[in-house]
């Protein structure tokens, strides 16, 4: 596919830049187009997916057909079977008549299935048999109807990592999976963030009938630094922002950095690992829980070795220095006047008979119960956070928590959240 045609489908569907990786994933959706292929769109939230599925719909032979989106996190889980094959009338409580699902209403069409990962496994056993068979059967119905659908889905999530958790079916991933695209974060693009931005500057100065904004090579540099974890949507609500309430249409680096979030650190001390940007602060506070729990086993596994050699005569010690991570050092023998310099001399020096392995396994379980309170705790703190940050809109909530609606509004349900 030769450069002229990337261009004239970039300009078609109003796709801004010129990265390898962007060119790459167009070149691979002209490519697919024509055929009846399924196509397994990658990457992440507001990285621009839905207009990939209608470059691959426009370019079919089905692009007189009907094209339909569907959120698939969006969907209450009772009810996203009856939206996609339909449903007889009666079949459920509030079923007053029948209806029709959006695969048989785009016969002949395109269905674009975004956060295809939040589908239920019932369902994803209903589509496998779409895209295997071409059938389906209404809720509530025993008739057998036939379909002429291309699928495109699209995801942000590995689904590799889901079919390991059993939360995704193995055979619906490979048949989805024919012909993968992926699109790049706005954080890879390089160059093309200045582009977007001088573009969306100029949609909103016709919008507001403003001046332009422009940026200072300072600020310029900020910008292109600027890790976008909301992507090109993220970028967008900047340059609106920049445009409404700055006076001054030449942004310099500090009247830029107002409007990006600033990146805060919340690592505690006892978390030694590198801090990735684009961890939520949910994952960053899984890992320092799982890192203590983990000190705490082998803390455990500590004091069973000196437990077992003080019971066993002639015996030396255990090597302490193969648990560096917990303690720094162990002093020498002293005298018994001086206080003992760390856990493990204070239970040297006391009789066998004040401890035991089963008063170790009390407190191993005990810790372990405190870190599954303490996430559980925390996940709840944060989702009330999200919710009152976003005045109970649950979209714009679940989108600053990196999940689906629908995986919010079971968790409000899970932890009795009053919103």
């Amino acid at each position: 596919m030769n450069e002229a045609d990337i261009l004239r489908v970039k300009q078609r569907f109003g796709i801004i830049g010129n990265s390898p990786l962007l060119n790459h994933a167009i070149n691979v959706a002209i490519q697919v187009a024509p055929t009846d292929m399924t196509v397994l769109i990658t990457g992440e939230s507001g990285s621009g997916k839905e207009s990939f599925s209608k470059i691959i719909h426009q370019l079919s032979a089905r692009k007189h057909g009907q094209f339909i989106a569907v959120n698939c996190g969006a969907i209450p889980e009772g009810t996203i079977d009856s939206e996609l094959f339909g449903h007889e009338k009666g079949s459920f409580t509030g079923a007053i008549e029948a209806r029709k699902g959006y695969f048989e209403v785009t016969n002949k069409g395109t269905i674009f299935l975004d956060e295809v990962a939040e589908l239920p496994l019932n369902t994803q056993a209903r589509l496998l048999r779409v895209l295997e068979e071409g059938d389906f059967i209404k809720v509530g119905s025993s008739k057998v109807l036939k379909t002429d659908v291309r699928v495109v889905a699209a995801t942000n999530i590995a689904l590799e990592d889901a079919v390991d958790k059993g939360t995704f079916r193995k055979d619906l991933y490979y048949r989805l999976n024919t012909v993968p695209i992926f699109v790049p974060p706005l954080r890879q693009r390089g160059s093309d963030i200045d582009l977007i931005f001088r573009k969306f500057a100029g949609d909103f100065s016709e919008k507001y009938k403003t001046k332009p904004v422009q940026l200072t090579p300072d600020a310029k540099d900020i910008l292109l630094r600027f890790s976008f974890p909301g992507n090109i949507r993220q970028l967008k609500n900047i340059v609106e922002q920049v445009s409404v309430l700055e006076f001054n249409k030449t942004i310099d680096a500090d009247t830029l950095r107002k409007y990006l979030p600033q990146t805060k650190s919340i690592m505690p001390v006892l978390y030694s690992g590198q801090q990735d940007e684009n961890l939520s602060e949910r994952d960053i506070l899984y890992k320092v829980l799982f890192d203590l729990k983990k000190d705490v086993v082998d803390l455990k596994k500590l004091v069973h070795d000196i437990i077992t050699h003080d019971e066993q005569p002639g015996i030396g010690k255990p090597a302490i220095k193969d648990y560096g991570h917990l303690l720094q050092s162990v002093p020498e023998e002293k005298p018994q006047s001086q206080e003992p310099e760390s856990v493990v001399i204070d239970l040297q020096n006391q009789p066998p008979s004040t401890y035991s392995l089963d008063r170790v396994e009390d407190i191993s379980h005990e810790y372990e119960d405190d870190d599954s309170l303490s996430i559980e705790k925390k996940e709840k703190e944060l989702i009330i956070k999200a919710l009152r940050k976003n005045s109970n809109k649950r979209k714009y909530a679940a989108q600053d928590l990196g999940i689906s609606e629908r995986t919010l509004y079971r968790k409000i349900k899970q932890y009795e959240i009053d919103d």
